[in-house]
């Protein structure tokens, strides 16, 4: 499964940029987010939209 990650602005909440990776990269990124103080959010990628 692949999940859409996306970086959140500190002040207003919207996306700065987004990545889409494995379920085995999500632990990875999630813990270096809350290491650096960042705000994430994360869905399942849409993988109908990519095809």
């Amino acid at each position: 499964m692949r999940f859409e990650i996306m970086r959140l602005d500190d002040i207003d909440g919207t996306a700065v940029d987004s990545t889409v990776v494995d379920a085995a990269s999500v632990n990875r990124i999630v813990q270096q987010a809350a290491y650096n103080g960042q705000r994430i959010y994360i869905r399942p990628a849409d993988i109908d939209a990519a095809s």
